[in-house]
């Protein structure tokens, strides 16, 4: 009996000195992609749930949306007799194919970096590059430059201060998503912060599926490869063909 009370009385002097849980919503928990998708924006508001009085410490909130993971090939090419060529290549394990954050206030202050280390939460955290050639010497700048295109793209972005907070127990932000999201489960994640040390997390799912054409297409390209080529390619030669007899027309009139 002394030894269960020992471990209870343990186990309580680990658990933070308030208990916080988020109580989400979304205005739409799954995304639709057909011909006429041009990109959404999902509205994230909720409360923060407590058994105590609010602590003195101010309150950070933290978003991070994930977008299904892939390997990727970056190269570097350089200029060699007049061309182009191919010089170094490193391959990142898994980028994600869209990745947003959001917080509350400045990132640096929010969140500590040892949380950051540990939660994976800022851009180049998410993004998990093993290792790389022994003759590749700067390595990061690859990832560097994986995450300066899909920033410019507007697949990966940063929102600092773009999470509002009310009285410490409300909070609301939206994100913009491109038209061209990759299909699969996009893991939303929340983090309640005070002092930069994550005291509460919450996880869930938006689903992002092809619909109609768009799927069906999808489905054939996986399922029937040479299938699908045949028809992209006399697709491209009626088109082609169209244009062609169109520009005829044209001359002659």
């Amino acid at each position: 009996m002394t030894r269960l009370l020992l471990i209870f009385s343990l186990m309580m002097a680990a658990l933070p000195a308030w208990a916080e849980d988020v109580v989400l919503g979304l205005s739409r928990n799954s995304i639709s992609i057909d011909t006429t998708f041009d990109g959404s924006e999902i509205l994230l508001f909720g409360a923060i749930k407590r058994e105590e009085a609010i602590p003195a410490d101010e309150l950070g909130v933290v978003v991070a949306i994930a977008g299904p993971s892939q390997p990727l090939d970056v190269r570097r090419k350089e200029r060699r007799l007049g061309i182009w060529v191919n010089v170094d290549a490193v391959e990142v394990d898994a980028a994600p194919s869209f990745y947003a954050v959001a917080t509350s206030g400045p990132f640096s202050e929010v969140l500590s970096q040892v949380e950051d280390l540990r939660h994976k939460i800022s851009i180049p955290r998410a993004i998990r590059s093993v290792g790389a050639p022994g003759g590749v010497v700067d390595s990061q700048s690859f990832t560097d430059a994986v995450i300066r295109i899909r920033e410019r793209s507007g697949a990966y972005k940063m929102r600092e201060g773009a999470v509002e907070v009310s009285e410490q127990t409300l909070f609301q932000t939206s994100i913009e998503l491109p038209a061209n999201l990759t299909e699969g489960d996009y893991v939303t994640r929340i983090f309640l912060t005070r002092e930069g040390a994550v005291v509460s997390k919450y996880e869930t799912i938006i689903d992002v599926r092809k619909v109609g054409l768009e799927r069906w297409l999808f489905v054939l390209s996986r399922e029937n490869a040479l299938l699908y080529g045949l028809m992209s390619l006399a697709i491209a030669i009626a088109a082609g063909w169209g244009a062609s007899a169109a520009f005829r027309l044209l001359r002659q009139g």
